[in-house]
Order: C-alpha cells, then structure tokens, then sequence
C-alpha cells in the first residue's frame, strides 16, 4: 500500500503547495523590518523628555533641551528611521506648548510632528512627563485636570491623524517623587500630599483623554506604569513596605476602575480621597482602546537587608513575572513601555534578557503589542532621578550624544531584522487594529 504523502505528491507536488503561503509551512516567518502595518508587532523606542522643577522650583530640568533636541530634532528623527523603526514614544512639552488657559505656543511642536508624519514614524503621544507649566503650580492644584483637559484637546485637534497617546507618563512615579520622597516639583514628604498627587494626576489623565476621544473615538490609549517591587528580607515584613508594595498599584486602580485593596483603601481614605472621589474612579475607565505598559528597568526592584540597608535586586522577578501580576489584574493588553541599563557594558545582554522575557510571556499566552528601549539617546542625571543639575551623562541610549550608535544600537538593529514583522500575537493579522471608534465599555 501506497503512503498518503505518495499519493499527495502525485496530486499536489513535492511540497511547495499552492495556498500554503497563506500562514500555512511556507507562511512568513516575520521577520524582516516592521512595516508598519496595523497587525504588527510595536518596536519602539522614545526620546527622554523628561521636565519636573527641582530646587523649590528655581530650576527647570528640561532632557530634551539638555540632550539638544530642540536643536537636532530632526537629526534625531532620522536616527530612529535609520534603526528601521515604525514607531516613536515622543512628548511634547506640556510646560511649554501651554502658556495660560486657552493660549499655546505650537511652533516646536507643529516642526517636530510636521517631521515625524514626513518620515512615517507612528508617535505614541506622550503629554505628561514629571512636570506642568509654571502657571499650574504642581500637582497639588486641584484644577490641574480641567487645565490638562484643555491642554488634550489642543492636541488632538491640532494633530488629527494622531491615534496613539500616553496622557501622562507614569501617575504613580510622578506622584511618589512629586509629594513623598520630595524630589522634584512641589517636593513635598507627606502621605496626605502624595495621594493628592496621585488623584489629580489621575484624573487629569482621565479628563484629557475623554477630550482626545472627541477628536479620535478610536484612539489608542498607552498607559507607561513603573513596574516596581521590593524585597523585605525579615522574618516579620514590616507593615510599611507591605503597604508600599499594594501601593503601586493605586495609579492603575484608580485609572481603570479596579477595586482597591482594603489597606490601600483605608490609607486613601486616612489621608484625603473622599467617599464621592471614590465613587467617580470607580464609575469607570477611560474611553478608547487601552494598552497597559509597563517599564522595567533592574533598579525597580530593591532588596531590603535586615539592617535596612538597601542593594538592587535587578530581575528577581523580573519583566516576566512582574508583567504578569500586572496582567491578571487588569487583564489589558500589554506593552513593554520602558527599559534600559547605565552600564553600556551591560545593555547588549540587558536587551536581549529583556526580549526573551517578552516572548515567554507571549508564548504563554499574554498579549504583548509593543517594545521599547527607552530612549534613542543617552539621557542626562537620571542617576540621581534629576535631583540635582550635575548634567552626567547615563550612557544608556541606542546613540550616544553625539548621535553615534551604541553597540545596543546595533543589536536592536539586528532584533527588528530578524523579528520585526511579526504579529501582535500568533494568527494577530485577524486581530489588527480597526479605525472603528472604541464603544464596549470593560466589564470587571
């Protein structure tokens, strides 16, 4: 008797079937540069921009001017289209493009966006980023979500074809600097201050986007959140940093309507969020299709030594683990928001550990749309998170500040060519994004 594969090969050939090209055994692999279409898979990298007041309020950190942005955007620009990447996490600076209520100054921003549309690059918009206009105060100022609002909706009507945005980066690293360890901005050291931060920001973040959905009901809201974790090496844990550890989730909780744990709960309840306030987080999540992003970077995880002492405890967890404990929670999509190391030595293998932890979560069955090595060149004082002007340089960038690429330039090179057109999950060409306007409000 005949094997079936004889009688396949009389009928059909020896391989190379017609039909099979269609993600059958000779489909595309996905590899090659992404391409940008609306299935792919997000490589991205973003430029730091980072602008909270130091110093009482005397300074003004500004990364992109002290990186020289300002004067070589469009050098920069070109730098991410010679990597061979689609898309860009790109701010534009809140404290300066919005001078007084309804009165901006778009002359950088309408020549930086004017070149990012020229070149193709798809800008995950980042509104917010550790400061506010002088004007505002900080974020102990109850109005700051109608004037961030207004501050959205300038945006998004006056660049319509934006689809991708961050209202604001990181709620919860904002607020903790901002109002309890008292570095930038108001610098305050007061739990009362920092969850007051906490719920303006958030809600700022809230307004400001059901303000960009009036322009694109089918924007795409990437949420960037710190994933952070520290490890209390004592017998008894201490009820402080139990709290601590709960407490990263509150920007998030608030964000997307998830019940708070009953510790936080009563902490939020101790020190000024009031029962109604409460009430209107919980009414519901924003509007749009919402991405959870998650930044990873080794210093997020701390061990603490029985003595107190402190050490870094980089990938204990990990982005895998971490990630995931964010996943069930929220059950959003997911992107890799964030990642880098300061020791350039170290940041060619840091790239690839971090691209294999997003492949075994993806393999084990998390959406992941997106990574990001952040940022495309090397950043200024983040060593010291921007507490003082000492402008060091952290070599951590795809490019050094001379816009010369970094060996980890050259590897993400190699990452996208050989991954760079794959799907946002296995089969993802039936899930890509659609332009219709997002209406099903999540069930929890």
């Amino acid at each position: 008797m005949k094997s079936f594969l004889t009688h396949i090969k009389e009928a059909f050939g020896d391989g190379h079937y017609e039909g099979d090209q269609f993600g059958g055994a000779a489909g595309h692999d996905g590899s090659g540069l992404p391409t940008g279409d609306a299935g792919n898979f997000m490589f991205a990298t973003g430029i730091e921009c980072s602008y909270p007041t130091i110093a009482n309020g005397t300074i003004r950190r500004d990364l992109l001017a002290e990186t020289d942005h300002y004067n070589r955007y469009k050098e920069d620009l070109g730098l991410v289209k010679e990597m061979g990447l689609k898309v860009l996490r790109y701010n534009l600076p809140y404290y300066l493009v919005h001078k007084a209520p309804g009165q901006f100054d778009w002359e950088f921003a309408d020549a930086a966006m004017a070149e990012i549309q020229r070149l193709g690059i798809t800008p995950i918009l980042d509104l917010m980023h550790f400061g506010v206009p002088d004007w505002v105060g900080n974020f102990q100022n109850p109005e700051l979500p109608v004037h961030f609002a207004e501050y959205c909706g300038a945006v998004a009507r006056r660049y319509p074809w934006v689809r991708f945005y961050t209202p604001v980066n990181e709620i919860y690293v904002t607020a903790r600097a901002s109002a309890k360890d008292g570095i930038w901005n108001e610098q305050l050291k007061d739990d009362r201050a920092f969850v007051t931060a906490i719920k303006h920001i958030t809600a700022a973040s809230i307004m400001g986007t059901q303000q960009i959905a009036k322009v694109r009901p089918d924007c795409i809201i990437v949420q960037s959140e710190s994933a952070e974790y520290i490890h209390e090496m004592r017998a008894v844990p201490t009820p402080e940093i139990c709290l601590v550890n709960k407490l990263r989730f509150l920007s998030l909780d608030l964000l997307y309507a998830h019940p708070l744990d009953s510790e936080v709960l009563l902490y939020c309840l101790d020190n000024g969020l009031t029962r109604q306030e409460l009430d209107w987080f919980m009414a519901g999540e924003p509007p749009g299709y919402q991405i959870m992003g998650n930044d990873y970077y080794g210093r997020n995880e701390k061990i603490i030594k029985p003595d107190g002492q402190i050490c870094q405890a980089e990938d204990v967890l990990g982005w895998y683990t971490m990630t995931r404990q964010y996943y069930e929670r929220y059950r959003k999509p997911v992107m890799h928001t964030e990642t880098n190391t300061f020791n350039p030595k170290d940041a060619e293998c840091w790239l690839w550990k971090q691209w294999v932890n997003v492949q075994r979560i993806r393999h084990d069955g998390v959406p992941v749309v997106g990574f990001t090595w952040y940022s495309l060149l090397d950043q200024v004082d983040w060593d010291i998170s921007l507490a003082e002007k000492r402008l060091t340089v952290n070599a951590c960038g795809l490019y050094d500040l001379d816009r010369k690429i970094r060996p980890v330039g050259e590897s993400y090179k190699m990452l996208i060519r050989e991954f760079g057109q794959i799907t946002i999950m296995p089969h993802g060409e039936m899930f890509e994004f659609t332009n219709r306007p997002a209406t099903l409000k999540v069930k929890k």
